[in-house]
């Protein structure tokens, strides 16, 4: 296992569309191993592949409490298949975007389909903070950050703000990333 630097706002690679995983192999693994370690190093309770650099739909999850054993979760390849109608708010935060958070509405249940460590499909009924995170974290996947649900002034405020911390850090602006499966 080995800790990956996250990739922050103003990062352009934080908007690219993830790959389906079609190899289901040791390579996957080792990424899946690293990704627990940098989550946990974080700390967070949910890390997509593209928060480390790699473009691929996987996502590892641990929504146990502090003082409780940890409950290591993997989707890949996973989306939402159904939503609720009724919404519900919860802060969020990410480890893209350290130390801000905002409050988001999203719905309150959805349906996600996904894909194990194996290869094997599965369907999951989420509520609450499962429902959130996995919004959140599939978001990422398809190149969608939480700020892309707030209001366009409160989203520029937070980007200007990391741009401009970017560059004070580097001397420079970040480096252009060239999309890949999406027009940016």
């Amino acid at each position: 296992m080995a800790l990956r630097d996250i990739i922050t706002l103003p990062d352009k690679r934080l908007r690219l569309v993830s790959e389906p995983v079609q190899k289901f192999d040791k390579d996957l693994r080792k990424l899946v191993e690293d990704m627990f370690e940098t989550m946990y190093e974080a700390p967070g309770i949910g890390l997509a592949a593209i928060q480390v650099a790699v473009p691929m739909r996987v996502i590892t999850m641990d929504l146990a409490k502090k003082d409780d054993p940890k409950e290591p979760k993997v989707y890949i390849n996973a989306e939402v298949i159904s939503a609720s109608n009724e919404k519900a708010v919860y802060e969020e935060g990410c480890l893209s975007i350290p130390e801000y958070y905002e409050e988001v509405e999203r719905p309150v249940s959805v349906k996600v389909k996904y894909l194990d460590l194996d290869g094997k499909p599965h369907e999951i009924e989420a509520s609450g903070l499962l429902a959130t995170c996995l919004q959140h974290e599939i978001d990422h996947i398809n190149g969608i950050l939480f700020i892309d649900h707030l209001s366009k002034l409160k989203r520029d405020r937070v980007i200007k703000k990391y741009k401009k911390a970017a560059k004070h850090a580097d001397g420079k602006p970040a480096p252009r990333v060239e999309p890949t499966s999406r027009g940016l």
